[in-house]
């Protein structure tokens, strides 16, 4: 998929802002070969990653900056541009177009925890839920968390389980989760 001038206008803008914040990147992953910064929100962040231009469009697409930039707190589950480029071809490009923005919205909310839960904290629900944890997303989905040996899955309510492959990517209004699969509402 290629990015929009518009998606590139707001990337440029936000990232000169973030440019002014290096100091404050503190101990938060490197994701798509941009620092994240913890004072910065989580479309702020998201902009400035390689890996995640197309969950920018469609987050721009759907309508969504306002929402995500918000105070929160939320926990996002963010899959990579491979894991879009997984999907059946045309799929991204049907679900941007205008008439399907809310189908998009509705995927793209079951990406989202409306709660600041960090690996620790899935764990820990995960260990008092004796092996997972379901819980619910801002777009009315249940995620089944699970881990084990030191990795977290998170699988949708249609069976496809995504691998957080970066943890712990703090946020002002919460924290980011990089997962390898876009997770859908139950079909």
């Amino acid at each position: 998929m290629t990015l929009s001038l518009r998606t590139l206008s707001v990337a440029t803008i936000l990232s000169f802002g973030a440019l002014t914040g290096a100091a404050l990147a503190q101990d938060n992953p490197e994701v798509g070969g941009a620092a994240m910064f913890a004072d910065k929100n989580i479309v702020e962040n998201a902009v400035n990653s390689a890996d995640h231009t197309t969950l920018v469009a469609a987050v721009q697409a759907a309508g969504l900056v306002e929402t995500l930039s918000g105070a929160g707190p939320f926990t996002v589950f963010a899959p990579v541009n491979a894991a879009f480029d997984a999907l059946p071809a045309g799929t991204v490009d049907t679900l941007l177009l205008p008439e399907n923005k809310d189908m998009l919205t509705q995927i793209l909310t079951c990406h989202v925890v409306p709660a600041k839960a960090l690996a620790a904290d899935v764990v820990q629900m995960v260990t008092d839920g004796n092996g997972e944890a379901v819980v619910d997303t801002v777009g009315g989905c249940k995620l089944t968390l699970k881990a084990d040996d030191g990795k977290v899955t998170v699988t949708d309510e249609n069976g496809t389980v995504a691998n957080v492959t970066i943890a712990d990517v703090i946020q002002s209004n919460g924290v980011i989760h990089v997962i390898d699969a876009v997770l859908t509402p139950k079909s």
